[in-house]
């Protein structure tokens, strides 16, 4: 480990120690996770993880998150959020995100000012700047602090530290929120959430690991990683998915040739 990466942890660690408590906006990734463990070691009892159950979160990813505080010993609020309420956000426009993280965190320091925690903090890092993001924009006019960012600190540096300290997410896959599944003005619902979940849940029980099923109408696309395209087309795997996929709703089965990228949904607005 660098010496700059050390710095940054110290950095951050000083930061933390500034306010007193803390309730961290906790869903269980690799970021968020870090984070806590920061923030414990730095306040001790005075910190709290504070989970949201959604439609549009992972069932496996809130469980993971359960877990991690548990093994850990520490507190953890557990509010259900009901994303499909927000104004807007079924509609998904391109700041579907926004719209989400603006009563996402409003509910998050509401639960933190009730439980006497001087404020809100979640895991944002340096790299998050480089993909078009508009949940930020709600982080910041809440003054929800992102102290991972402040202290520079990448996702290649947060899994380094994560795997020093021990914690099981360091190689964890990034996994982002499964409204960002579809695009852009497609309708959102709790079913088609429900059947993008239990497709990818399906190519993990096969062994990938890093993927996205992208939805556009009827057709699902599977984004993989360029190592796991052959395996993927071998004939009993890729009948097997493409039957499954179709029993979950979807009429059209397509395989990206460009792999898995995060944030593909995005690259029309890039462009236009």
């Amino acid at each position: 480990m660098t010496n700059e990466t050390r710095q940054k942890y110290t950095l951050l660690q000083e930061s933390l120690k500034k306010l007193g408590s803390a309730a961290v906006a906790f869903s269980g990734g690799v970021d968020s996770a870090f984070l806590l463990k920061a923030a414990q070691e730095a306040l001790g009892d005075r910190v709290t993880a504070i989970t949201a159950r959604a439609s549009a979160f992972p069932q496996r990813e809130s469980a993971e998150a359960d877990g991690f505080c548990r093994e850990a010993g520490i507190r953890q609020i557990i509010y259900n959020f009901d994303v499909m309420s927000v104004e807007g956000f079924s509609q998904n426009p391109p700041d579907r995100c926004y719209l989400c993280k603006k009563a996402l965190f409003s509910n998050i320091q509401r639960l933190a000012a009730e439980n006497n925690l001087a404020c809100v903090v979640e895991g944002s890092n340096m790299d998050d700047n480089q993909d078009y993001r508009p949940g930020h924009r709600a982080i910041a006019e809440l003054g929800i602090r992102s102290p991972l960012r402040d202290a520079g600190l990448t996702k290649a540096e947060i899994r380094e530290l994560s795997h020093e300290m021990g914690l099981p997410t360091w190689d964890k896959p990034s996994y982002a929120c499964l409204a960002s599944r579809f695009v852009y003005g497609e309708t959102i619902t709790p079913e088609k959430l429900s059947m993008v979940e239990q497709a990818e849940q399906l190519l993990m029980d096969h062994g990938f690991r890093q993927m996205r099923v992208r939805v556009h109408g009827n057709l699902a696309r599977i984004e993989v990683l360029m190592e796991d395209l052959d395996r993927i087309m071998e004939e009993t795997l890729r009948q097997a998915v493409t039957a499954r996929f179709r029993e979950l709703g979807f009429s059209y089965v397509t395989l990206d040739l460009a792999g898995f990228r995060s944030g593909s949904m995005n690259e029309t607005l890039k462009t236009d």
